[in-house]
């Protein structure tokens, strides 16, 4: 029987959080955010979402932070941003 949510641990409303990464595609940020999380930083996931029309490139995903988690996050956001791309040869698995 599942818990009631009361019991589940519940962000801190005060908490600073701080952008830590941003992209216009959801599926990079969804690779970062589980990059940071094995490394047990704790993220939040947002989308920005704008009309089109109105705001012609304007949306994308971002990912924030505790401020205290900020550099930490940085250095493995950097280490991600200096992998060499993958192409169709470097992803091929040899077994």
């Amino acid at each position: 029987m599942p818990e009631p949510a009361s019991s589940l641990p519940q962000p801190e409303p005060n908490e600073k959080l701080v952008k830590i990464f941003d992209t216009e595609q959801e599926n990079e940020a969804i690779v970062v955010q589980g990059l940071l999380e094995s490394a047990g930083i704790d993220c939040d996931l947002r989308s920005i979402d704008a009309v089109q029309s109105v705001y012609p490139g304007v949306g994308g995903t971002l990912l924030l932070v505790r401020e205290e988690d900020a550099p930490e996050a940085e250095k493995i956001i950097e280490a991600y941003r200096n992998l060499p791309p993958l192409d169709d040869e470097t992803a091929d698995i040899t077994r």
